[in-house]
């Protein structure tokens, strides 16, 4: 697979601006990534934007804590394909992970998992909040629930992806998902590290930089 096609071009800052969302979006087509990852509230305008160019439009859910309710993710995720996203990237219930209410993890995956109408889910763990058990777990419930891809992290909680994590999480789907990694990846030697670690994907806001320096 080419080097760019790993990429989500990412922009979730709450202060962006549509300019800003547009100049990722113009970025995306220039470099050929595989998404443009943004707030759910940028949907339909990147998905206009992007429409035609082979380049899929990623929305994120529950986001950043992960802490709102089935019901109220399972609305963002229908409004989000409504409008026009190809893929949802999810934060679960850590709390709830942490109390070990395992079904519930699960079913909260499940119901977004069939609001995506057959489009591609990402399940956020944020791997940096919990034990190498949890990570396991949690893999195990979003296979089980038919997620496509198990990710690292937000970037918005106390640290990002590491190649540690990568490789657990890699070996724990065991080809029945991929992997994302996310959060710190900043440079061309990171990106291939989580690659080589077992990423199928990559999330960043530096993939200009990253790309660039290959």
């Amino acid at each position: 697979m080419k080097f760019e096609k790993y990429f989500d071009h990412t922009i979730l800052k709450p202060e962006a601006t549509k300019n800003e969302v547009n100049q990722i979006c113009i970025e995306a087509i220039q470099y050929g990534f595989a998404s443009v990852c943004v707030n759910e509230c940028y949907t339909s305008y990147v998905a206009g934007v992007l429409k035609g160019t082979g380049i899929a439009t990623c929305v994120v859910i529950g986001f950043p804590l992960g802490a709102s309710s089935t019901a109220v993710k399972v609305f963002e995720t229908q409004s989000a394909i409504h409008n026009g996203a190809d893929e949802i990237d999810m934060v679960i219930n850590i709390g709830e992970l942490k109390d070990q209410q395992y079904e519930s993890v699960q079913d909260d995956i499940q119901q977004v998992k069939l609001a995506c109408q057959g489009k591609i889910l990402k399940v956020i763990i944020e791997a940096c909040l919990l034990t190498d058990e949890e990570i396991v777990k949690v893999c195990e419930l979003s296979v089980a629930a038919g997620a496509d891809f198990v990710k690292t992290s937000t970037g918005f909680s106390n640290a990002g992806a590491t190649v540690e994590a990568v490789a657990l999480m890699k070996k724990t789907v065991n080809g029945k998902a991929k992997v994302k990694a996310a959060g710190g990846i900043r440079d061309v030697e990171i990106a291939k590290a989580m690659i080589e670690a077992g990423a199928d994907r990559l999330g960043t806001s530096a993939t200009k930089k990253i790309v660039g320096g290959v």
